[in-house]
């Protein structure tokens, strides 16, 4: 959002968008090649068992010979996005300068292209750090209509993906889950702005959105986890291949064996 060439001087634009000036030059610390190599086995068992919180995964590391207390596990866990997935008591607070939107397809037939789209962000590992991503993709063709890395978990980065996925057309509803990303007034009003109906999953409630789940899976099991990711370009180059493959060459069972390109084009899918 700092533009250093831009037409303000640099302590102006710090003025104007409320951030000290020093915040410029602060270069966050890296995490230990320790915590990377943690936090990629705790990627992995998030995929097996996505109904783990921090005192199962601490649990289930100890009998692999791995020490790391709770609070450590748990501190992992908000830094890659993740959390169990079981039903639990709102203990917190939503922020009130975000907007939650109801969930609208409870109930709703899904069968053509472009009627629900969902969007969802995971964490990819890399040598040196970690990633994430987000795709954006249609529900009932399971083709994934647009994606963005980031290292960051910002909106912006969400809304790109949206943005090139609206390039193509616009659906009738949206659906995502509860994330900061998600309900920020920058992406909400763009998905408003779009005239597109915002849906969003329960808290917690990781089933709300299954497909794009089951693709998370499927992507690193089938890629990301069969390389050693030495940074964001080659990341990037493996994702991209990767979703070539399953759009385009990859049969799915739910398709009647047709791949999600096929039937996102048809515009309808085989029931």
């Amino acid at each position: 959002m700092i533009e250093p060439d831009g037409p303000l001087s640099l302590s102006r634009q710090c003025v104007l968008l409320g951030v000290s000036r020093s915040s410029l030059y602060y270069r966050p610390k890296g995490e230990s090649a320790e915590n990377l190599a943690l936090m990629r086995r705790m990627d992995e068992l998030h995929m097996d068992y996505p109904f783990y919180g921090s005192r199962q995964l601490m649990r289930h590391l100890r009998r692999e010979g791995v020490t790391a207390g709770r609070h450590r596990i748990r501190r992992l866990m908000q830094l890659m996005g993740i959390e169990a997935t079981y039903r639990r008591p709102r203990t917190s607070v939503a922020n009130p300068a975000h907007r939650i939107f109801p969930y609208l397809l409870r109930g709703l037939e899904i069968f053509r292209a472009d009627h629900v789209w969902c969007a969802d962000i995971t964490y990819i590992p890399v040598t040196q750090g970690f990633f994430y991503l987000v795709a954006v993709m249609d529900w009932a063709t399971r083709h994934v209509l647009s994606w963005r890395l980031s290292n960051t978990m910002d909106a912006s980065f969400c809304i790109g993906a949206l943005d090139d996925a609206l390039i193509r057309t616009t659906p009738e509803i949206l659906n995502t889950d509860q994330g900061s990303q998600f309900t920020s007034e920058a992406f909400a009003d763009r998905v408003l702005g779009a005239g597109v109906a915002f849906s969003m999953d329960g808290r917690g409630r990781f089933l709300d959105n299954i497909f794009i789940e089951r693709l998370w899976r499927s992507l690193k099991y089938e890629a990301v986890y069969l390389h050693e990711l030495r940074d964001g370009p080659e990341a990037g180059r493996l994702i991209g291949t990767w979703i070539d493959f399953y759009n385009e060459v990859r049969p799915h069972s739910a398709l009647a064996g047709r791949t999600p390109g096929e039937t996102y084009r048809n515009g309808t899918r085989v029931m």
